[in-house]
């Protein structure tokens, strides 16, 4: 092992409301101290419970993904495993996410865009 993963950063136009909609999801601390980085109006994270943090980082001309289209693709996507589908989505939805593949029945997973168009997944476990 060379190295350990640190935070895992997300572009997006408004870096603290972001932190925020995450926060709603997993719990945590917005903006929490850390001698890593600094934190201005360009640069907010979110320490979890778990100790995951994740990092949003504020960048000009923003595009989101545009889920699935191959010319704007998501490059990546996050999974949260959750006990109840409806009721994650519920929360979810009203946090401004949007539904990008409400899934069929019975599937164990759903797709959504956060509020700055990044795609993730709610997947029962």
């Amino acid at each position: 092992m060379i190295a350990d993963l640190q935070c895992v950063v997300l572009d997006c136009p408004a870096p603290s409301e972001l932190a925020g909609f995450y926060r709603s999801l997993l719990g945590g601390a917005v903006n929490q101290p850390d001698r890593r980085w600094s934190l201005d109006e360009d640069w907010a994270t979110l320490h979890t419970p778990s100790g995951f943090v994740l990092a949003f980082q504020r960048v000009a001309d923003y595009r989101p993904p545009r889920w699935p289209d191959p010319a704007r693709p998501q490059q990546f996507h996050l999974d949260f495993g959750v006990a109840d589908l409806d009721r994650a989505q519920d929360q979810v939805l009203a946090g401004g996410a949007e539904v990008l593949d409400a899934g069929t029945d019975g599937r164990s997973w759903r797709v959504y865009a956060d509020p700055a168009g990044h795609p993730f997944c709610l997947v029962r476990h």
